[in-house]
């Protein structure tokens, strides 16, 4: 078995978000033994104004808290611009749930009860994910991603994406003109199988279909039985 001490976490500061004193403290033992810088809140609030203080790299977020809920939380960091990944944690375990968190700018999703070595090496894949070397910019036809700015780009139109949608277009673009399955997505862009959960990358699909195809020609195709595409359509 891996040590968790000896994975790579480079110190990386962590905030620790959940009402249950006895998980806090799970997590945050567990993440400094790990490696990690971490820090604890119990509620919304006080999470909002530790990362206003002090910033994180990564959020640990539960989503039943006593003030704001989970989901809130991570609605106004996108809104006020913090970028740092958020790992949900939490009892829900519903589709709809998992697709609401993600949707709203979250990056993971762990359902309690949880192996805090599940939760440690998600948050490495995550850390891994947002410090990885990648290519400054991407294109395909009119569509340009720019992994220096973070920004994507339809012809002069500006694309505004969660960070979960950015790394699914991400991956589109990197297999333009080939066909990747519904599983090969949840492999490489979550890096984890929502228990063979595809309706999760259909409802992401279909939210990145609105942002990207909103001119001509559409670049985002599904077939049917396969997966999905990113080309330029067969005349």
């Amino acid at each position: 078995m891996t040590d968790l001490a000896d994975l790579d976490a480079g110190a990386a500061r962590v905030l620790v978000v959940d009402d249950d004193p006895r998980i806090a403290e799970l997590l945050v033992t567990t993440l400094r033994f790990a490696g990690f810088t971490p820090t604890a809140a119990d509620t919304g609030t006080q999470a909002l104004r530790l990362l206003g203080e002090h910033g994180a790299e990564l959020v640990i977020l539960d989503v039943m808290l006593p003030d704001i809920d989970g989901f809130d939380v991570a609605r106004r960091l996108r809104r006020d611009g913090h970028r740092c990944p958020v790992l949900f944690l939490t009892a829900r375990d519903a589709t709809n749930d998992k697709v609401t968190g993600l949707v709203l700018g979250g990056d993971d999703y762990v359902t309690k009860p949880f192996s805090v070595a599940e939760v440690i090496a998600r948050a490495h894949a995550l850390l891994r994910r947002v410090r990885g070397d990648a290519p400054p910019a991407l294109a395909y036809a009119d569509l340009r991603m720019d992994d220096d700015t973070h920004e994507v780009r339809r012809g002069d139109r500006l694309i505004e994406l969660s960070p979960t949608e950015y790394r699914l277009l991400r991956y589109l673009l990197q297999n333009a003109g080939r066909v990747v399955s519904k599983a090969q997505i949840l492999e490489r862009v979550w890096q984890y199988d929502f228990g063979g959960d595809a309706g999760v990358v259909e409802k992401f699909m279909s939210h990145l279909r609105k942002r990207v195809d909103v001119v001509d020609p559409p670049l985002l195709h599904t077939v049917r039985g396969f997966g999905y595409v990113l080309r330029t359509p067969a005349r």
